[in-house]
């Protein structure tokens, strides 16, 4: 079995999100998305402190896939210097950890 990550990164609303999800899944770098929003965030920026909403996006993935997705969400991102880190999946029911390893391997890409 893979080692499996979940990448997370933001948007400013639901539409960018999505179109940024479906480019991702659709290039099999990710099992799946999910779409989370809007959440509050509050930040420093550019030396300055804010707040605002965003559409959260979490995605998973095997870790050897992580440069790629990276990549990806880097280039199609609107914002310029956005969030993209991940976190390790530690454990997770058999069938569905099977099926995200199986899903983003990389003979799957179209």
């Amino acid at each position: 079995m893979a080692d499996l990550l979940q990448v997370s990164t933001a948007t400013e609303n639901r539409e960018a999100a999505v179109r940024l999800a479906q480019s991702v899944v659709s290039a099999r770098l990710a099992a799946g998305a999910q779409i989370i929003g809007p959440v509050v965030s509050v930040f420093w920026h550019e030396d300055e402190f804010g707040t605002g909403e965003e559409w959260q996006l979490l995605f998973k993935t095997r870790a050897d896939r992580y440069a790629e997705i990276e990549s990806h969400l880097l280039r199609h991102h609107p914002w310029r210097n956005p969030e993209v880190s991940a976190v390790p999946i530690v454990a997770g029911s058999d069938a569905y950890l099977r099926w995200v390893g199986a899903t983003t391997a990389p003979d799957q890409a179209d």
